[in-house]
């Protein structure tokens, strides 16, 4: 469904160079990205800061002409044949709306339904699901600058997916929600992707999103992709290490060490020990750690995606 090869894209910029000059420079926002996406993939597009998501967005969506590159979505050239393409694709912006800010919810839908010419059962039978799915029936006829952000976002993804696009791409689409509206949205996108008929890109800050929807991660910095993968891929190329924690009936003896296994932090006068588990597996530290003390519970915490990406970022 995406196809981009060598894509870059550079900014004129002046800058000053004196009390009364200032000079040209050339900034590289996108450098050299290279990706292929097939057709009902789900694929989170993450990095910090200025690092050229939100540009790369712009570009597949035909919004920004690259400076070089080639870029091919749904088998068309996004800028000189943007009208057609914006008949198979769905964009959601958090900070931007397509809704028509006086007119009730249901107005702006039958609206899009005209500038997409969707038939009318089409229509009906998307909306339907949207409806169902998102909650909307509550605030349908409410005008949508009287909407919360939870309700309007919901707005904003049945609005993208309406006319039936192939591809949807979403960029901070949780943004500033709370934590009901994000667990809907979550939900939906979730039964979106597996039903396989719709391509998913998705660009966030929110690491929980990228973990509950999606199994392939493209991680760019600086304008160049750093990691494309799994999720898992990422924790073990970067040293993500599983945790052992442990409430022990008594402080771990002089001297003691658990085979693979590194302590980490210890709490309440000794009682609560956790090890970071570097080449033993969770099941040999249990019997390890059981063998030699009394333990009165324990528990297995799994990597941190945030923690992986941090560092990924700072170049840790």
């Amino acid at each position: 469904m995406i196809r981009v090869q060598d894509l870059q894209k550079t900014f004129s910029v002046r800058v000053k160079a004196g009390r009364f000059r200032r000079e040209k420079r050339i900034v590289s926002a996108v450098d050299g990205v290279s990706l292929t996406i097939g057709r009902g993939e789900m694929v989170g597009y993450i990095g910090p800061n200025g690092a050229g998501k939100s540009t790369t967005l712009k570009m597949l969506t035909g919004v920004l002409m690259p400076t070089s590159g080639t870029v091919e979505v749904c088998g068309l050239t996004p800028v000189p044949q943007r009208t057609r393409l914006a008949l198979r694709i769905g964009v959601v912006f958090g900070q931007r709306s397509q809704l028509w800010w006086d007119l009730p919810l249901r107005e702006s839908f039958a609206l899009l339904r005209h500038i997409y010419r969707v038939p009318a059962a089409d229509h009906a039978a998307r909306l339907r699901r949207c409806r169902s799915l998102l909650g909307l029936d509550e605030f349908l006829d409410t005008p949508v600058r009287q909407l919360s952000l939870g309700q309007r976002m919901r707005g904003e993804l049945t609005a993208a997916l309406l006319h039936g696009p192939e591809v949807l791409f979403l960029d901070e689409p949780t943004i500033g929600l709370d934590v009901v509206s994000k667990q809907a949205v979550r939900q939906f996108l979730a039964e979106l992707g597996a039903s396989g008929d719709v391509t998913l890109v998705l660009t966030t800050h929110d690491l929980a999103d990228i973990e509950r929807l999606c199994e392939r991660l493209v991680v760019i910095d600086h304008g160049r992709v750093v990691h494309d993968g799994s999720i898992e891929a990422l924790h073990a190329r970067y040293g993500s290490r599983r945790s052992l924690v442990a409430d022990l009936d008594r402080p771990l003896p002089d001297g003691f060490t658990l085979p693979g296994a590194v302590v980490t932090s210890v709490e309440a006068g000794g009682h609560r020990v956790t090890f970071a588990l570097e080449s033993a597996s969770a099941g040999t530290a249990v019997a390890g750690l059981v063998g030699a003390v009394g333990v009165r519970d324990l528990s297995v915490l799994e990597p941190d995606i945030e923690d992986v990406v941090s560092r990924l970022y700072t170049g840790g």
